[in-house]
């Protein structure tokens, strides 16, 4: 299959988080203690959202990060002046994850600034909200598994050239791969080959010391969905179904990619965290 060029312009994607009010919370909540010490990072969608949260709780930690985005230049300047903000080096990368030969170049990229690569992050996602399933396009359907999954398959076979035992890899799936999601039929499939992904890559490098989990996000505040087609009723009472009755924030979401990435969760692999606000699925 041909590449297909991003839709940067369809739904105003991926959106801006510097355009969005109110800003989602990306700050860390306490200090550092060291556990990614002069590790170096990769974090694909690290420009906003859950990624600038990841990145800017990685620095307090310790680490370098290369932050990987499509084209949100000014928001990923600001990501990497967080970053250096916390005393640690950033570099900020832009171009098409569903480009095999991006994610190879971003990663060579990586390791020829930063020196190495220890841990990474695949969090780009996009999605495009229909109600009925003859409304996919397949141009949108190949778009969105292309950049949700391909994209993941692709840094993963670039990153492993780089990475060594002790070593971790942290995927976004989603609470949609739980419950389903009647409006985003194919971003939740996306999702649900995410977690299976994540499971059989585990099976696949844990006998070469690297560990892959993931983290499936509830409803969080970020510019995915005001920016990414839902109508403004919908962002109204956005998180309003979870237990707690509200969306999250990015900082409640990254301390979940700061464990699951050092030391304490060295005996785990193949697993999924849920901050999702208190809903209850099946792991």
């Amino acid at each position: 299959m041909s590449r297909i060029d991003p839709m940067i312009h369809e739904d105003d994607l991926p959106g801006e988080e510097r355009k969005l009010e109110p800003k989602p919370d990306w700050h860390p909540r306490y200090p550092g203690s060291g556990r990614l010490q002069d590790k170096v990072a990769i974090i694909t969608g690290g420009d906003s959202g859950i990624g600038r949260a990841v990145a800017a709780l990685f620095a307090r930690e310790g680490a370098d990060s290369a932050i990987l985005y499509l084209c949100e230049h000014a928001d990923a300047r600001e990501t990497c002046r967080i970053i250096e903000g916390e005393g640690r080096r950033a570099i900020a990368i832009a171009g098409d994850l569903g480009s095999r030969s991006f994610c190879k170049a971003a990663v060579d990229e990586t390791v020829k600034e930063l020196g190495r690569l220890d841990i990474l992050v695949n969090n780009a996602g996009e999605q495009h909200p229909d109600q009925d399933i003859r409304d996919i396009s397949e141009e949108q359907l190949r778009r969105t598994f292309q950049t949700n999954i391909f994209g993941m398959f692709f840094m993963v076979q670039a990153a492993l050239d780089h990475m060594r035992s002790g070593g971790a890899i942290i995927n976004c799936t989603s609470v949609t791969m739980y419950e389903g999601s009647g409006g985003l039929l194919d971003y939740s499939s996306t999702k649900g080959a995410i977690t299976a992904f994540t499971r059989s890559l585990s099976e696949n490098l844990v006998s070469k010391g690297i560990r892959v989990n993931g983290v499936a996000p509830g409803p969080i505040w970020t510019p995915l969905n005001p920016f990414g087609g839902s109508p403004p009723e919908k962002i109204e009472h956005f998180g309003e179904n979870t237990p707690m009755r509200r969306p999250g924030q990015p900082n409640e979401v990254a301390p979940s990619f700061l464990f699951l990435a050092c030391d304490d969760a060295s005996y785990m692999s193949g697993q999924i965290l849920h901050p999702n606000g208190g809903v209850v699925v099946g792991s």
